[in-house]
């Protein structure tokens, strides 16, 4: 039997606008869903929209249109979107279809008849935007703690789950199941929750104050909690919309994806709501942070809600989708820019991978007719077998990166190996062997290497950017299909027969694109033109000219669009060497939060590598990579000196790495 694999996002507020917190939840349970398939998985990846609730009922009234009306005007948006970004989703499951309907009240049934559910008495504070009832301890000058908007006491006679009666089985759950709650801050979080008194869950509203729900099966007056008609769906789907009459072959979820505002409602009340109907909990269950734009948070009222739809027309949809899950390790808040982006496209993909694609299908072209070579053995140097070694050892890694969510990670280690690829033909120089008729076979051999090395990350990127991965197996004159368990069994180097012919093809990452995205308005570069606008008044106010200081001459001025393309971060030295040869440049491994990068710096005059590691200091992290005396920087320190440095920018230990400097 197949080993199974059971992916869910959350399903999305019917009444949001699809923007890049949805795309970055479902892209990466794309990646999942397609890395298993290939591994030989049985896999099902569900998402869908949640369609009922007050907020729903509201609109509708406001548009003049009933609530199905205005469900079904507003799915299409969601829809198109997953098609757009290349979602290869199995269901998308709405509230509103009959038969998740059923199943809902027959779970409520179920909890019914073993007196898991009573009615009862109850006024409370009741947010109509998180359709949630708090306590007066909770709410704070008459907002919600949540979405701080304003209150109203209601007073009604509800129906109540006896969640409270499960409070200590969960905690001892959570406490055997490391793997249960993910990141383990979050963990943490739902334990420090769960150290008060948890009340019982409030699960109906009346139909006198909101019709458009689920009726509760054993009262028609009343219908139900928005969130329990809502969690219920990672059940009912698989019972209606799974590829089997077997409802139980996909349960327990492996993982349920979720943003970190939600935690609390699937770590407690759902997992509490299984309890109560015998059901097991999920495998796991990951929290993922938020995104913000230039380091504010993502609002209408800014304009600066990013629209993936946006960014796909300008930078293509593989980009985007490397972006989002190479930029933030998942599980951390991370801060969209647009020069962040710029900085990893023509850094990463343009000039890394998109790179060493093209440099070695045109020289499979050039030197060997478009056909890939068979290798000389007796030819093979170390530079073979390092390429070799590193490649045969990339999926045992990704693997592991996968298992325990770390995109970010496993999208560096594939990078390694582009990287080094590179340099592997930097160093062989095949269009120098390609003049000696005596060096034949040395450049049979190195030509194949490089469509082996295509092959493993043909491979390896197929779940992140499965359209570039296409390509490049068309490219390559691959005749297997991403259909097929192709990493069931990890691939060997050399254990490959090429029979067709190989074509360089277009660029995969041009350069030459728009400046400014198009299509949808909300983005984040035109976003971000608001603080400009004040930060001008404000000099203005100050009478300091935008270079600065009072006085500059005008050619020494910039604007401040130019400074806000500048992206400054918090780092901490982890490592520093001297570079041979040189008495002034030193070599840092630094920590900027969400991945380790290579500095050079000219600081070896002022000190020394002993007494750098552990220091926190300032780096421009967007800076386009180079090399100095043959080693890349991948960054710049800020320091203070003119022809000298006088000191480095260090900082409080306490300022985490990856802070946004401003």
């Amino acid at each position: 039997m197949k080993n199974k694999f059971y992916v869910t996002t959350p399903i999305y507020y019917v009444n949001d606008v699809p923007h890049i917190g949805h795309a970055y939840t479902t892209i990466a349970a794309d990646v999942l869903a397609r890395f298993y398939r290939i591994r030989g998985y049985d896999v099902f990846f569900l998402t869908g929209l949640d369609e009922h609730g007050q907020k729903v009922q509201q609109a509708a009234a406001k548009a003049g249109i009933d609530p199905q009306t205005h469900c079904d005007r507003l799915m299409p948006a969601f829809k198109n979107l997953w098609a757009t970004l290349n979602i290869s989703l199995d269901a998308f499951i709405r509230t509103t279809d009959k038969p998740h309907q059923a199943i809902v009240q027959r779970c409520l049934q179920s909890l019914y008849d073993k007196d898991l559910i009573y009615q009862a008495e109850y006024t409370g504070w009741y947010c109509t935007f998180d359709e949630r009832f708090w306590t007066e301890k909770d709410v704070e000058n008459g907002q919600c703690p949540d979405c701080r908007r304003p209150v109203e006491q209601v007073s009604e006679r509800n129906y109540f789950f006896r969640m409270s009666r499960y409070q200590q089985p969960l905690i001892d759950h959570i406490k055997s199941h490391p793997e249960f709650i993910r990141p383990e801050s979050r963990r943490n979080e739902v334990l420090g929750f769960l150290q008060k008194p948890l009340e019982d869950l409030s699960i109906s509203r009346p139909k006198s104050r909101l019709s458009w729900g689920v009726e509760l099966p054993f009262d028609r007056d009343c219908v139900t909690y928005v969130w329990f008609d809502a969690l219920v769906n990672y059940l009912s789907a698989l019972e209606y919309l799974g590829r089997t009459t077997d409802a139980t072959k996909f349960w327990p979820a492996s993982v349920h994806l979720v943003g970190k505002d939600i935690l609390t409602t699937h770590a407690v009340y759902w997992s509490t709501m299984l309890m109560g109907m015998g059901r097991p909990l999920p495998e796991s269950i990951f929290a993922h942070g938020w995104w913000t734009v230039d380091g504010e948070k993502m609002s209408k009222s800014r304009g600066n809600v990013v629209a993936p739809n946006a960014m796909v027309e300008q930078f293509g949809v593989d980009a985007f989708r490397y972006f989002l899950l190479r930029e933030v390790p998942f599980g951390q808040d991370g801060d969209f820019s647009h020069s962040a982006f710029e900085s990893r496209y023509n850094a990463e993909l343009a000039n890394d991978l998109g790179n060493l694609v093209s440099r070695s299908l045109t020289m499979l072209g050039n030197f060997s007719n478009n056909l890939v070579p068979a290798m000389d053995q007796k030819s093979q140097t170390d530079l073979d077998r390092e390429l070799a070694q590193t490649a045969s050892n990339l999926f045992p890694a990704i693997d592991k990166h996968l298992a325990n969510l770390e995109f970010n990670r496993a999208l560096e280690t594939i990078l390694g190996l582009v990287q080094l690829a590179n340099q592997y033909i930097d160093k062989t120089a095949p269009w120098t062997l390609a003049k000696d008729p005596a060096q034949d076979a040395r450049l049979k051999t190195v030509l194949f290497h490089l469509a082996e090395v295509l092959r493993f990350l043909t491979l390896a990127i197929y779940p992140f950017i499965p359209t570039t991965a296409e390509a490049m197996r068309t490219r390559l004159g691959m005749t297997v299909s991403f259909d097929q368990a192709l990493l069931a069994n990890l691939p060997v180097w050399g254990d490959y027969a090429y029979t067709g012919e190989t074509t360089k093809g277009t660029s995969l990452f041009p350069k030459n694109l728009p400046k400014k995205p198009t299509g949808q308005a909300a983005e984040s570069s035109a976003a971000s033109t608001a603080s400009p606008k004040k930060a001008v008044k404000d000099k203005k106010d100050n009478s300091i000219p935008s270079g600065g200081e009072p006085g500059l001459p005008p050619a020494d001025q910039i604007g401040i669009e130019d400074f806000m393309k500048v992206q400054l971060k918090v780092a901490k030295i982890l490592h520093a060497e001297r570079i041979p040869k040189s008495d002034k440049l030193l070599k840092l491994q630094v920590d900027i939060g969400t991945e380790r990068r290579q500095i050079v710096a000219g600081i070896g005059k002022k000190y020394t590598p002993e007494e750098l590691p552990g220091r926190t200091i300032v780096v421009v992290a967007n800076l386009k990579p180079a090399k100095l005396m043959g080693v890349e920087s991948q960054g710049m320190v800020l320091a203070a000196g003119d022809k000298d440095v006088v000191s480095l920018l260090f900082l409080p230990d306490d300022a985490p790495p990856g802070t946004k400097v401003k």
